[in-house]
């Protein structure tokens, strides 16, 4: 089990400089994936948790909040729905304007040149040219998939999609909502039974010893195709693991505590994500919880950071 005491920085590494901003978009110019989006009722969402993992991440308590009927995407969008998004706009990610982004080591080949390395997380590799079309970098072209979630895509990437496509990022109250799927306070959008290693695998997350080996027991060592495993009770796919989702919140904890606020020192501007990724393990990163926030940098972006979207109905 992890120590909910223990800061853990695996998730999401942060960038520390800037490109010009992207054009504007479009309002709601037009993008027929939104067909696919199922409606989930309004009323009392449940947000956080009384049986929190990680408490250093602002988890508890649990919180009741009120909410509007609308409808999110069954899934997080893909590569083949981002791809339509930039033949029709012209759009430049923020990765592709960097130049550069961040890949996890162990997808880089054995003949790729040196990277620099994040400080504390070394598995985080700065690879030139990783962008949403190489999300492990130029020298491995089949990490990309058009039925896999879209990847390497920052907070603002993923706001300029929400206008285009005439939706918006979710709450963390709507996205909490859609993904117990109607079963109330449990810890997974399947209920309460924990994942393990070799025999209940429900979702995309690590199995095996993090970082250095993974067994890829699910069948996935990085992305699953975004409509993978079984749904949730609203018939919502990867709500937990896979990728994270960006949500339309800025990452805040409330707390008195100085060993919590010494570890979201210098997060002033993060976006609060929901949901993990296929890098979680409960040994090291247990965030594949409904309950479970992160927050990262709106510039930055990852090979297991996604989006979906929701809309007003």
């Amino acid at each position: 089990m992890t120590d909910p005491d223990m800061p853990k920085s695996c998730c999401t590494p942060a960038r520390d400089s800037d490109v010009p901003p992207a054009p504007a978009m479009t309002p709601g110019t037009g993008d027929s994936g939104k067909a696919e989006a199922i409606p989930i009722p309004g009323g009392t969402a449940l947000v956080g948790t009384a049986r929190p993992g990680l408490p250093m991440d602002g988890e508890s308590p649990i919180k009741r909040k009120r909410v509007k009927p609308f409808a999110i995407d069954a899934t997080t969008v893909t590569n083949a729905r981002f791809a339509r998004f930039v033949a029709e706009t012209g759009y430049v990610t923020e990765a592709e304007r960097f130049g550069n982004s961040f890949v996890f080591f162990s997808f880089l080949p054995p003949n790729a040149p040196p990277t620099q390395g994040v400080v504390g997380t070394e598995w985080w590799r700065m690879v030139d040219g990783a962008n949403w079309r190489l999300p492990h970098g130029p020298l491995v072209p089949e990490a990309y998939h058009d039925d896999h979630p879209v990847v390497q895509v920052s907070w603002i990437d993923a706001q300029a999609f929400a206008i285009w496509a005439g939706g918006r990022l979710p709450s963390e109250a709507e996205w909490e909502h859609a993904a117990r799927g109607g079963l109330g306070d449990v810890r997974f959008p399947w209920g309460d039974e924990e994942p393990d290693d070799t025999n209940f695998l429900p979702c995309n997350i690590w199995q095996g010893q993090f970082p250095h080996h993974n067994t890829g027991a699910d069948g996935f060592i990085a992305t699953a195709p975004a409509r993978s495993f079984e749904p949730n009770g609203y018939g919502l796919f990867n709500m937990v693991g896979n990728v994270w989702e960006w949500t339309a919140e800025p990452f805040r904890v409330k707390s008195l505590k100085k060993a919590t606020q010494a570890a979201h020192r210098g997060k002033d501007g993060y976006k609060l994500q929901k949901g993990g990724s296929f890098l979680c393990h409960i040994s090291y990163c247990y965030r594949y919880r409904i309950a479970a926030r992160h927050g990262n940098a709106p510039d930055t972006a990852t090979p297991h950071q996604g989006f979906r979207l929701v809309y007003d109905i």
